[in-house]
């Protein structure tokens, strides 16, 4: 008798395989779902855009902040888009630098900082973070300064006249006292007008738009330098370039100024300085060089801050404010210039002003059109 085999099911060879691909597939959906909510939550604007600025996909922020609406705007071009707003000609730009503080085009009261990232193959990635609560913040703080350093000049004014009026011969025993009292009056006075001067910078959007001749400019820096060194340094000017500035001659003058003053406050007796304008191949260059004391590399950075100081000591003792290196950072910014801080420690430093080709003129009395280009 014959035994019967039992039966053996038929069994796919791969249906194992396609069961972990599905479970694969399910769990890669769910975590694309939940990497697109949380984006989809976040307060910050995120747009993804292809090689040609084409929209692939935004969150919710950037329908608030941006104006950008589904699902009408997939696919749109987002510089069209956005073309009554600045981000429209910053989005032109080859490679555009962050874009701060402007108005939001969804929300026109509220501002935004702006960024636009490389992404995957040829794609960006453009993130619009909401600024509106700090920029309220600096507002505050801005009138805030400016309103007390307006409120402190009449009074200081006052105290100094009456200390200008007391002769120390009268009261021997007083002279000291009264000398220091005058001393930080007067210092006292500088620091308003300091910050009331920084005020009205950072409230400015442009500069007059005059000629400033820098041969006479350069002549009344070094009198100046020669007047506060009283022959204690060597004082020096080298122009080479044969050009004007196109700009504010009170504002320039008070930061070209700013950079002579205090190279020879912080440059010891018997060193030099040396006031240099010369052309460069993206413009002209204003050098303030000086053999002082020199800075550490770990300050240059902060030169700039408010009230900063490298030794407390000795800028207080030479009369310096702390407030002149952050002028002649918002002077240039008006003038689409920088700043270039070099030096070494008991070397000296190199402050250099670097102006663009759009602000240079030909020196003739009569010309008053910006340089043209190569």
């Amino acid at each position: 008798m014959m035994s019967s085999s039992p039966l053996i099911p038929n069994v796919d060879p791969d249906q194992p395989r396609h069961d972990r691909f599905m479970m694969r597939s399910r769990r890669l959906a769910a975590n694309l779902h939940d990497l697109r909510r949380a984006a989809g939550s976040l307060p910050d604007a995120i747009v993804l855009l292809d090689q040609d600025q084409h929209v692939r996909w935004f969150n919710h922020a950037a329908e608030s902040l941006l104006g950008l609406r589904r699902p009408q705007d997939r696919g749109v071009v987002l510089k069209d888009k956005l073309h009554n707003s600045e981000l429209a000609g910053w989005l032109q730009e080859p490679s555009p630098e962050p874009l701060n503080d402007v108005s939001a085009p969804g929300q026109p009261s509220r501002h935004i900082n702006v960024t636009l990232l490389p992404f995957g193959q040829r794609q960006r990635l453009l993130l619009a973070r909401d600024i509106s609560h700090m920029s309220r913040l600096e507002q505050i703080r801005r009138d805030f300064v400016a309103n007390v350093s307006h409120e402190l000049r009449t009074p200081l004014t006052v105290i100094h006249g009456y200390l200008e009026l007391l002769d120390p011969e009268d009261v021997p025993h007083l002279a000291p006292v009264l000398s220091e009292m005058r001393a930080q009056s007067k210092r006292m006075g500088q620091i308003v007008e300091d910050l009331l001067t920084l005020s009205r910078l950072e409230t400015q959007d442009h500069v007059a738009e005059e000629r400033v001749p820098m041969a006479p400019l350069l002549a009344t820096l070094r009198k100046e330098a020669e007047a506060l060194s009283q022959g204690r340094h060597s004082i020096t000017v080298e122009s080479t370039a044969d050009l004007d500035l196109l700009g504010s001659q009170k504002d320039l003058h008070s930061a070209l100024s700013n950079l002579v003053s205090n190279a020879v406050r912080y440059t010891p007796t018997g060193g030099r300085i040396t006031i240099r304008w010369e052309r460069t191949a993206e413009g002209a260059n204003y050098s303030v060089i000086d053999t002082g004391y020199g800075i550490p590399a770990d300050h240059l950075s902060r030169l700039t801050e408010r009230f900063y100081r490298v030794s407390s000591s000795r800028s207080r003792d030479s009369g310096g404010t702390g407030l002149g290196l952050s002028i002649v950072k918002h002077v240039l910014g008006l003038h689409q210039a920088r700043l270039d801080i070099r030096s070494t420690p008991g070397q000296g430093s190199t402050f250099t002003c670097c102006f663009g080709r759009e602000r240079l003129m030909t020196p003739e009395v009569h010309e008053s059109k910006p340089l043209e280009g190569n």
